[in-house]
């Protein structure tokens, strides 16, 4: 029937078809109006009712085992809730956070700069002579030709991640790679894949899966991820076996070398001079909250993918500069890891006598080949709870600890973290604490403890 002809029906005729059409709009608004009303709830009200599964013990662990505070000057022994405490949880492992000329460096960068300048980004307004100065040392430090500065580590890692990769790209990481990483990869809209931690021979079948996937696209490249040093195990990344691999697969290597900048090799460069592989690395990354004990981070590589970084990272294009104190601050700091082979000579003394002695002992500390110090113990959430408050409160030795939900139920890990600022007595004192712990945990004498309510004593 044309148009026209429907159009001359009498309206009568079509009273029944508007009806059946009012009845199904009428339909369609109330079944979205009672679904809206009663699936849509406050944002607020869902977080609330789930605080997540560290989040749902705050109100009994706040300021005790989460967000404690030290008190005192940064060292090897500080205050811990009145009380001394000789302290393994600082990465500040060099000991330059309160060297003196680091101090007298902050002190008088603060009083001719402020912490103002340079105001703005720095593509727009917050670039400087110094800005550019510590770029180029840091670059030739790691034996690199361009470096960039970032102002936090994480963030830094996480735009890398975000501005060197696009859909098409593959990106194969360690399975413990950093939180900062994983978060990164967060933001990848393509394919990722992840290698069992340091396996050689299953990164070469992830390599495989990528390299086919890539070939398929007929578009996009590899960028491989891994760590220099692993911060919760203290094990190196496999940087040599993987950069030996390049022979056999395309891809390109970034590495967060957070705790091996420093640390590991002659100069301090990192894990990579240590392997013998720097040249292999096409990036390298790591903070200054490490070694240098400070704030800001950097990312070195060939001259023209820094500069790509550079005008593209967008943690950076669109946040205001390291403040001038800080860019001072980590020049000083930067030349006394050059200057002072000594510093790292100590930190190393201190990590290898607290590892044999811990060893002799008979602790499990895994297989460690960095200065931090895992413990691993047997033990629910509540004798770990308990035995942290007898170690703290009894022994006055204070480090972190790792229970579940981040590891598996029934394991405990004690991470310490030794630093150039420790000394013999601080030693052989957390020695002999964690050998007391130690029998009264394998004796039961922390299964009875509940997680103590630490509410009523916040401050």
């Amino acid at each position: 029937m044309a148009v026209s002809e429907v159009c001359a029906v009498p309206v009568k005729n079509h009273i029944p078809v508007f009806l059946a059409i009012a009845c199904y709009i009428c339909t369609i608004f109330f079944f979205y109006t009672f679904y809206i009303n009663n699936s849509m709830a406050d944002i607020f009200e869902r977080l609330l009712q789930n605080y997540g599964p560290i989040g749902q013990h705050r109100e009994r662990a706040h300021g005790y085992f989460a967000f404690p505070k030290l008190e005192g000057e940064i060292g090897s022994r500080m205050k811990f809730r009145g009380n001394d405490v000789i302290v393994w949880s600082l990465n500040n492992y060099l000991g330059l956070a309160n060297h003196p000329e680091i101090r007298k460096a902050d002190a008088e960068a603060a009083a001719e700069y402020g912490l103002a300048l340079p105001m703005g980004a720095r593509m727009m307004s917050g670039n400087s002579n110094l800005h550019e100065q510590l770029e180029a040392e840091l670059a030739a430090f790691e034996g690199k030709e361009d470096a960039v500065l970032l102002n936090f580590g994480y963030q830094g890692m996480v735009s890398i991640i975000d501005v060197l990769c696009s859909r098409h790209d593959v990106i194969v990481y360690d399975a413990e790679s950093h939180a900062c990483i994983i978060d990164g990869l967060r933001l990848h809209p393509g394919h990722r894949y992840v290698f069992k931690h340091n396996n050689i021979e299953d990164f070469e079948k992830q390599m495989e899966r990528a390299s086919a996937l890539v070939e398929r696209q007929g578009k996009g490249g590899i960028l491989v991820i891994t760590e220099g040093v692993f911060g919760m195990a203290g094990d190196q990344g496999k940087l040599k076996e993987i950069a030996e691999l390049k022979s056999k697969y395309s891809f390109r290597l970034l590495v967060d070398d957070a705790h091996g900048f420093g640390t590991l090799g002659e100069t301090g460069a990192g894990a990579g001079e240590a392997q013998g592989v720097q040249d292999k690395i096409d990036l390298y990354f790591s903070t200054f909250a490490k070694s240098m004990a400070s704030i800001g981070a950097f990312v070195t590589g060939d001259r023209k993918i820094i500069d790509y970084i550079r005008y593209n990272i967008r943690s950076q294009i669109f946040a205001k500069s390291l403040p001038m104190p800080l860019v001072v601050g980590n020049l000083k700091r930067l030349e006394l890891l050059k200057t002072r082979p000594e510093l790292k000579n100590k930190l190393w003394e201190n990590a290898l006598k607290l590892q044999k002695g811990l060893k002799e002992r008979g602790f499990d500390i895994g297989n460690t080949d960095s200065v931090v110090t895992p413990i691993y113990m047997k033990g629910g959430v509540e004798e770990a709870t308990a035995m942290v408050m007898d170690l703290r409160e009894n022994y006055k030795i204070f480090c972190s600890i790792v229970v579940y939900p981040v590891i598996p139920r029934g394991h405990i890990i004690y991470r310490l973290i030794p630093t150039a600022a420790h000394t013999d007595e601080d030693i052989q004192t957390t020695l002999e604490a964690f050998t007391a712990v130690k029998e009264k945990l394998d004796a039961g004498a922390y299964k009875a403890n509940a997680i103590p309510d630490m509410a009523e004593q916040r401050k």
